[in-house]
């Protein structure tokens, strides 16, 4: 047996901190489950006991989910405290010691924060990137810029998509759910028009439509074309309801953000629900969870993208074997010290260990409720 780094026996977990923060948005966003005008995020430093420091953060959805979000972390952390830096072990004993209550929810939010923290540290110990640390190679990963293009009126529409595409994208996303079809199909060629056959154009519904009315407003697209996909046309856990709406309609069906680990995944999967599919890091499962979903998209012979989180999926989509599009928010940017950067349309990974994840700290004191 090779003899162990005394360094690496260190490596177990020693502290968590979970800092709620309110962070205001360059541009608010309104889609039809709500508005959006400041992220709420929970901060998640973990540490272990050689002084190796894990981020990550969860997105809260409302803020009123803030703080009983960040004391579910603490909680949960003390079921694993003093154990080693393992993140498949590390997941499965919150699984399994989660059982009864369950693991959907802010349950299974907290867990893949954990998760998520655990393999950036796990990265930082063992110098690379989480990227490599997965098998895989750094390379500029395809992203659409979903930072825009709410609910606005029409006559605002054309500035705001191309100022998206200005920023340095070839893929923008456009809400839609207007109060007609009629209306959603003037907002769907007043963006095409802006931003021309070039650059590629998806639309969200974010669950506003009956199955019915999915269908129809559907059809509608089908003959606009141009779409690369329809997402969210209904209720996200309808999945013989989005089966229909896949049946009848011709552009690609996306769902996936709602998945509450891979099992849902599964479910969906099995109900031929989709055509695409894009998971949510912090609802699938974080990064461990995610790595079992690539493999269910990779079987099903399904392309799969990113939902929100991009610092972490960057990483992750360049191990996903049918890899499709990033998901690009820059809502964390204002709390960490080197956002992203960007190149030719992709989100570029950069050399850092583990995710590449620092706070500006200054920025996280400010912003913390």
């Amino acid at each position: 047996m090779a003899a162990v780094d005394a360094s690496q026996r260190d490596e177990v977990l020693e502290s968590i901190t979970a800092r709620p923060v309110l962070v205001p948005l360059n541009r608010k966003l309104y889609t039809g489950s709500g508005g959006i005008e400041q992220a709420p995020l929970v901060v998640i430093d973990l540490a272990t006991r050689s002084g190796v420091v894990g981020r990550s953060y969860l997105f809260a959805i409302g803020a009123v989910n803030l703080k009983p979000l960040a004391e579910l972390l603490r909680g949960l952390f003390e079921l694993v405290k003093g154990a080693a830096l393992a993140p498949h072990e590390l997941n499965e004993t919150l699984r399994r010691r989660m059982a009864l209550p369950g693991t959907h929810g802010l349950v299974g939010m907290a867990i893949a924060g954990i998760d998520m923290a655990a393999w950036d540290a796990l990265g930082q110990s063992l110098g690379q990137p989480l990227v490599q640390l997965l098998g895989g190679a750094r390379r500029p990963v395809p992203a659409y810029n979903s930072n825009g293009l709410g609910l606005l009126p029409l006559k605002d529409l054309p500035r705001d998509a191309v100022e998206l595409v200005e920023e340095g994208f070839r893929a923008v996303k456009l809400r839609v759910g207007r109060p007609t079809p009629k209306d959603d199909i003037e907002a769907l060629r007043v963006v095409k028009n802006a931003i021309g056959p070039e650059v590629t154009l998806m639309v969200d519904f974010n669950q506003g439509l009956s199955v019915a009315q999915a269908i129809e407003r559907g059809r509608m697209i089908d003959e606009e074309g141009g779409v690369l996909w329809i997402e969210e046309p209904i209720r996200a856990d309808d999945f013989a309801g989005t089966a229909r709406v896949r049946d009848e309609v011709k552009t690609p069906i996306q769902i996936g953000e709602n998945f509450m680990g891979p099992e849902q995944m599964a479910q969906a999967l099995a109900a031929g629900a989709c055509d695409y599919v894009m998971p949510d890091a912090e609802r699938i499962g974080g990064v461990t969870g995610w790595m079992r979903a690539a493999a269910l998209a990779q079987a099903a012979g399904l392309e799969m993208s990113s939902h929100l989180f991009p610092e972490v999926s960057a990483h992750l989509l360049a191990v996903t074997p049918t890899a499709h599009w990033l998901e690009y928010v820059d809502w964390a940017n204002a709390i960490l010290e080197s956002p992203l950067r960007l190149r030719d349309g992709a989100v570029l990974i950069a050399e850092t260990p583990g995710v590449g994840i620092k706070w500006n700290e200054e920025a996280v004191r400010r912003y913390q409720v």
